[in-house]
């Protein structure tokens, strides 16, 4: 495996994501934001963030796949959420569990969910960015 997830002692210990992985390999992928959008770019999820950030993880594994990876690749994640607050976390771990349900994945990597005002449309709520390092 070409990425290994990190749980310093030192630092806080998350049962939804590692402080740190280490990623060896040689070749990177850089994947655009994945949103709520179909293979055929239908919109997913009107208005629910739940099923908004299950479409987008997703997309996400997709793309990595196609890349020649799996989702045990990525290296780092970035999460955009739209008017963020605390009380959609629950949201956003649901559609992240459903996600990793259907598909099979081990969500836990490095992390980072970033609030903004708005996103490239505006039906989209959530937008999920990652790096995957390929052996």
């Amino acid at each position: 495996m070409s990425v290994q997830m990190l749980h310093p002692e030192t630092l806080p210990r998350s049962e939804f994501y590692a402080q740190a992985s280490v990623a060896q390999g040689s070749r990177w992928v850089f994947l655009a934001g994945q949103v709520a959008r179909d293979a055929v770019g239908s919109p997913v999820g009107a208005g629910d963030l739940a099923a908004q950030t299950a479409q987008a993880y997703a997309n996400v594994d997709a793309a990595v796949v196609a890349a020649g990876g799996t989702f045990a690749d990525v290296a780092k994640l970035t999460v955009y959420v739209v008017d963020w607050e605390p009380s959609k976390m629950g949201a956003l771990v649901e559609g992240a569990m459903r996600a990793a349900a259907e598909r099979g994945l081990d969500l836990m990597r490095p992390i980072t969910v970033l609030g903004v005002s708005a996103l490239g449309e505006p039906d989209l709520l959530v937008e999920v960015e990652a790096i995957a390092v390929l052996e």
